[in-house]
């Protein structure tokens, strides 16, 4: 155990107040990209094809409801874990944009085809439902794959203004002079 570690023997407060900040910018991190993920979710599952065809349209409203609310926090998770990495310099955060970008449609998906193996399990070799959400999923996701990107780079921008940046830590050398 690291001296950062809590339960460590050795753990003492950070002095510099840097541990809190990076707390807060992944909580904040973690509640943007849920906001800016439901209304893109919403489209998707709005333009998304019913995946189980054996099931009236009736049961429609209800998966795409499970598909929203199960990706909200796969891409919490995700928002909160690049966060501090988006307020670096500003090739970072395109980078960690990118990485929203891309990874957002996959944890959402992901939670989905979670939800799929659930259900098989409750439907023992009646169905099999993961297939068809992970399909509807990826599909969606390519629908609305300009609004993912939109939405990453709001999440960036709107991330770096409204957070203070991190202090840097102090093993970090300080930046060699040119020698002029």
């Amino acid at each position: 155990m690291g001296p950062s570690n809590p339960w460590s023997p050795n753990w003492r407060p950070d002095p510099t107040g840097g541990r809190l900040l990076t707390i807060r910018v992944a909580r904040r991190g973690a509640y943007l990209a849920a906001g800016i993920y439901v209304p893109i979710a919403v489209v998707a599952a709005f333009l998304a094809a019913n995946p189980l065809a054996a099931l009236p349209p009736a049961f429609m409203p209800p998966i795409a409801t499970i598909a929203v609310l199960s990706g909200v926090a796969g891409v919490a998770l995700l928002g909160a874990g690049l966060a501090p990495a988006a307020l670096g310099s500003k090739i970072d955060a395109v980078v960690v944009g990118i990485a929203l970008a891309i990874g957002a449609p996959v944890a959402a998906t992901a939670s989905l085809v979670i939800w799929g193996w659930v259900i098989d399990t409750w439907l023992i070799g009646q169905a099999d439902v993961a297939a068809p959400f992970l399909r509807a999923g990826v599909s969606a996701a390519l629908q609305v794959a300009p609004l993912v990107a939109t939405g990453a780079a709001a999440w960036v921008m709107i991330l770096r203004w409204v957070s203070p940046p991190l202090p840097t830590p102090p093993s970090t050398p300080p930046p060699a002079s040119t020698g002029r």
